[in-house]
């Protein structure tokens, strides 16, 4: 299982003080020099953490590590202010995997996957238009062998499912509910095997439920921002990155 490091927690602090403190460039640069596999942004129109130059300069500094950039965000995220589009984005980053995930700027945070049936013609033509790209598509979904299934029909090589729920009954004893959550990403997992679909995970995982995710199945990277930035508190930045490298690496 590969580490992607999410830094929009980073570009957050940073915002709220308007200026380049903390840098985002600099913390990616330690997170490069620790060997994490990869790190990841989500720009949103409002850029209220990552900005589209964000995006862009974190791809370059990947790039030139000879590791991966995952961007993350809405394919229908239009120009809007000083944000450059979702489409603009994925031209001018060029990054190694870009994660189609349905969220709107009424979301504090991505809080479910892609529904089957939803702009289905939509997504195929975004597919179509990154067909020359060099970049790998993932879609966001709920731990579901339909999503998994209507993934591998729309033509994603990947899928990022969904961990919100499953970290959450965990977090609040809820066995019977952890316990068919747990069966549901089996299951899927299982199913994207099958279907030579490669398999990410992400949103709220952490050092606890992150040996639960393992005993799930194989993974092939989990993305991980909040849990980093909030264990960085106890533990210190570097610690913490190396906690999650260690934790990761196990299976």
């Amino acid at each position: 299982m590969k580490l992607s490091v999410n830094l929009n927690k980073i570009a957050l602090i940073r915002n709220s003080r308007g200026n380049n403190n903390p840098s985002l460039i600099d913390y990616a640069k330690i997170c490069i020099d620790l060997g994490v596999d990869g790190l990841t942004l989500h720009p949103r129109p409002d850029h209220r953490h990552a900005t589209s130059e964000d995006a862009i300069n974190i791809s370059n500094i990947c790039k030139d590590h000879n590791i991966e950039f995952n961007l993350e965000g809405n394919p229908f995220s239009l120009p809007e202010g000083d944000f450059i589009g979702f489409q603009e984005l994925c031209m001018n980053a060029a990054p190694d995997q870009i994660t189609f995930v349905p969220d709107d700027l009424n979301q504090i945070t991505s809080d479910h996957g892609w529904q089957p049936g939803f702009l289905d013609d939509e997504l195929k033509n975004f597919l179509g238009f990154l067909h020359d790209s060099k970049s790998r598509t993932s879609l966001f979904i709920d731990a579901s062998p339909n999503s998994v299934q209507y993934a591998a029909d729309i033509g994603f090589d990947r899928v990022e499912i969904y961990t919100g729920p499953f970290a959450n009954y965990l977090a609040n004893d809820e066995t019977s509910n952890f316990d068919l959550c747990k069966t549901n990403i089996t299951d899927s997992i299982n199913l994207a095997t099958q279907l030579n679909l490669g398999i990410n995970a992400g949103h709220d995982l952490n050092l606890i439920n992150l040996p639960h995710l393992i005993q799930c199945g194989k993974v092939d990277e989990v993305s991980i921002g909040h849990a980093i930035i909030t264990d960085a508190l106890k533990f210190g930045f570097e610690d913490t990155i190396i906690k999650y490298i260690t934790t990761v690496r196990k299976n």
